[in-house]
């Protein structure tokens, strides 16, 4: 029979001796709506259901393949083929069964913007890959009238996490800072030739490294896959958990922070 481990009993202690009782209760009311869980969203998911955050949505549209399991937390040989939210969303109640977790496999897009409520959320994580819906949910998630009770939901987003090694480049900075990246270079070109800015400023995620592939061509799951990419860039784990890893980070620390 599986035990039932209070959020408040032995699952947080450590963390509880490390910021506090009234740091845990703001983390078990946070609220974070992740998009994109893939290499970097699933590690992000994680660091933030075992730190104690208590409601998080997940929202992404598609399912598990083969070539997600070298970096993908919840790919595995037995999710293939599940939709990636719904495998994510029963990993993070193995951690903690108490947690508030949502799970929305659609895709983010203009079309479908509308029907997402960012207002209801403390964090916004953006770890999307499509170029597209990605500048879309920056431009959104920082429009200056959103918000509720004088609280505007704070965006953390991802730059590209493909064709890079060397853990120890990855970077933390506001998105115009960000300088060598080839994803947040794109976005700004976008921005600029369709006249769409965020309304405010938002830190990355992101490295300056960028290596070439060495490899061979998309593999027959992925080119079967609906959201099939232009170009398929190599990736590996270390990079992709870092990089989600420091967008939890980056949350818990700001709540336990916070007064």
């Amino acid at each position: 029979m599986q035990k039932n481990f209070g959020v408040e009993g032995e699952i947080f202690n450590r963390t509880e001796r490390l910021v506090g009782q009234e740091a845990m209760a703001r983390l078990r009311q946070a609220r974070v709506l992740l998009f994109g869980v893939g290499g970097v969203g699933s590690w992000a998911a994680e660091g933030l259901v075992r730190s104690g955050v208590g409601h998080l949505m997940l929202v992404d549209a598609d399912r598990v393949s083969v070539s997600n399991i070298n970096r993908q937390l919840m790919a595995t040989t037995l999710t293939v083929g599940q939709p990636k939210v719904e495998a994510l969303r029963q990993r993070l109640l193995a951690i903690n069964p108490q947690a508030d977790i949502v799970a929305r496999q659609e895709l983010y897009c203009r079309d479908t913007a509308a029907s997402f409520p960012l207002a209801d959320y403390h964090y916004i994580v953006d770890a999307i890959d499509s170029l597209s819906a990605k500048m879309e949910l920056i431009v959104n998630a920082t429009d200056r009238s959103l918000g509720i009770d004088g609280w505007r939901p704070v965006l953390l987003s991802s730059m590209g996490a493909a064709l890079k090694m060397d853990p120890t480049a990855i970077r933390v900075s506001e998105f115009w800072e960000v300088d060598g990246c080839p994803l947040a270079a794109a976005l700004r070109r976008k921005m600029r030739r369709t006249k769409r800015f965020p309304g405010r400023k938002f830190r990355c995620v992101w490295s300056p490294e960028v290596r070439d592939n060495c490899g061979s061509s998309p593999s027959e799951t992925e080119e079967a896959s609906p959201f099939h990419r232009a170009s398929i860039n190599g990736s590996v784990v270390h990079i992709t958990a870092i990089m989600g890893l420091t967008l939890a980070g980056l949350i818990v620390k700001q709540i336990t922070d916070s007064k």
